[in-house]
């Protein structure tokens, strides 16, 4: 018989990359969407439009904040394992929506556990929780024995969803896991996230479609991974034998400067710096035109300088290892946004998930 897999977060970058996996696993596949006006499904699109291909993947519609609608679905599924990847993602814009996060993220996790502690049949539970719960960091590198410290209402968020699912796994013998992932990407990560407004603004610029990419901090440091090397890892932490908690991550730092420069080369855009502070300003040294600048509205209120993960035990029992490269991710993303890129200079429109948008 057919595992059953329930996850929320569908139409997020990793929800889609994990449904992929778990069908190809022959996993029946039940993802959770939020009902909207507009809905953000680009990402997934291809998997419920085409059910002769994908026979076992499954939309329905369902809502953190309700936990009567998460109860009705979970148990007309009766699902196997259940994949929390649902969330405000953005720490950024968490501080603008610190109640909307703070409902989502964290009494999200809780009102899943409450309902899995309440069911009649056996549920594994994995709870997607954030090297931003590390915050400003109290040691480096970051393991599963680093004391929290957040910095933001999303890192916050996640750590009261992380401590209860120990609590329910410990109090009530649920299979309840923390992935505790670092910073992923892919070119499917949202416009509004660094990686992507870089190699995406980038992209426009070299075919002329932007003028300038305006960017906060460019010295922080993160532990950049390829979200589809991530997944495979949330899936290996609900095989495990008993249920723990795993920090995954590629063991490297490299801050937000050398992403950037790393994608200019990509696009083989010779880019130089000039200046200092906010005054600092990228250049073209072909043309001699600034094409990147600081912008003191992208800073945090309460930045984080550096995340740098440990994940030498889920390598050790789990058996995972990243393998895209910190360069290669670059790559990929770059090579997949100079495509979009070329395809809105060929149709004169920008184009955000999947709609067009005029360029004046």
């Amino acid at each position: 018989m057919k595992k059953k897999a329930l996850i929320t977060g569908i139409t997020g970058q990793d929800g889609s990359y994990l449904a992929e996996f778990l069908l190809n696993k022959g996993y029946i596949v039940y993802g959770v969407q939020r009902r909207a006006s507009w809905p953000n499904t680009n990402r997934i699109d291809h998997l419920y439009d085409n059910e002769s291909k994908h026979p076992d993947f499954y939309m329905m519609y369902g809502d953190l904040a309700d936990s009567s609608n998460l109860f009705r679905i979970i148990n007309k599924i009766r699902p196997d394992e259940i994949y929390n990847l649902g969330a405000q993602s953005h720490v950024g814009i968490s501080f603008d929506k610190p109640e909307y996060t703070t409902n989502i993220n964290a009494l999200g996790a809780l009102r899943i556990l409450e309902t899995i502690r309440n069911l009649d049949f056996p549920v594994k539970y994995y709870q997607a929780s954030s090297s931003e719960m590390f915050g400003k960091v109290l040691e480096t590198p970051q393991s599963e024995k680093t004391p929290f410290n957040p910095q933001s209402p999303y890192g916050i968020s996640k750590v009261f969803a992380f401590n209860m699912t120990k609590v329910y796994r410990t109090g009530y013998g649920l299979f309840a896991s923390n992935g505790i992932l670092f910073n992923h990407e892919s070119p499917r990560r949202g416009l509004n996230f660094v990686t992507r407004k870089i190699t995406l603004g980038l992209a426009r610029v070299k075919l002329g479609l932007q003028d300038v990419l305006r960017l906060g901090n460019i010295e922080a440091k993160r532990d950049w991974g390829y979200s589809k090397d991530y997944v495979e890892a949330i899936w290996k932490i609900l095989q495990h034998d008993v249920p723990d908690d795993f920090l995954i991550s590629t063991g490297e730092t490299h801050t937000v400067r050398e992403f950037v420069n790393e994608v200019a080369k990509n696009l083989e855009i010779d880019l130089v710096w000039k200046g200092k502070g906010l005054k600092e300003k990228g250049v073209d040294k072909k043309t001699g035109k600034v094409i990147v600048e600081i912008d003191s509205n992208y800073f945090r209120p309460n930045e984080v300088d550096l995340l740098l993960g440990d994940s030498s035990k889920a390598r050790k029992i789990l058996g995972w290892k990243p393998r895209v490269t910190f360069k290669k991710l670059a790559q990929i993303m770059t090579d997949k946004d100079l495509e979009q890129a070329k395809i809105e200079k060929k149709i004169g429109s920008i184009v955000v998930n999947q709609k067009k948008f005029q360029i004046n």
